[in-house]
């Protein structure tokens, strides 16, 4: 079973901070500060536990469809 669960923060040493996203017994996705999402093997990874906060991520807002007439 995984340490950590969804929307815990954690650091790895190559990427550093990061928000896990989805955990399981096979593969553990982390949303990195910097780096974007990464997947990795669960049992491989080494994970710290961090109490920085997640930064602000920007809303994306949907382009509206071009009217055809």
């Amino acid at each position: 079973m995984p340490a950590y669960s969804i929307g815990d923060r954690v650091t790895q040493l190559q990427f550093g901070h990061g928000t896990i996203m989805m955990a399981n017994d096979r593969h553990t996705v982390i949303e990195f500060d910097d780096h974007g999402s990464r997947i990795f093997s669960t049992p491989l990874v080494r994970l710290a536990p961090s109490s920085t906060p997640a930064p602000e991520r920007p809303v994306r807002r949907r382009r509206a469809a071009a009217r055809t007439k």
